[in-house]
């Protein structure tokens, strides 16, 4: 299996392209890493859907995730403060 820098090389412009184009769904996305300049470990997304349905079709269509290359943990948030904007 490849490793995850040579995966990012091949397949990061269509995975931007993904997340551009459904930026009304996918609010944030971005690498995780240890610290600042260290290799990236994972990512995360933030997503405004309707049903978790919705959230696993968008997960497994990304171009990362279709190339087997990915595993993922999908989580429920519970906003502190509802009355609170997150994105403006």
């Amino acid at each position: 299996m490849e490793v995850m820098p040579q995966v990012r090389s091949q397949f990061e412009a269509e995975h931007f392209a993904y997340l551009d184009a459904h930026v009304d769904k996918i609010l944030i996305a971005g690498g995780l890493r240890t610290s600042p300049g260290e290799p990236f470990i994972g990512g995360l997304w933030v997503l405004e859907v309707a049903e978790r349905d919705e959230a696993v079709r968008l997960i497994d269509l990304d171009p990362y995730h279709r190339q087997g290359r990915r595993q993922y943990r999908l989580l429920a948030w519970g906003k502190a403060f509802e009355d609170r904007a997150v994105i403006l």
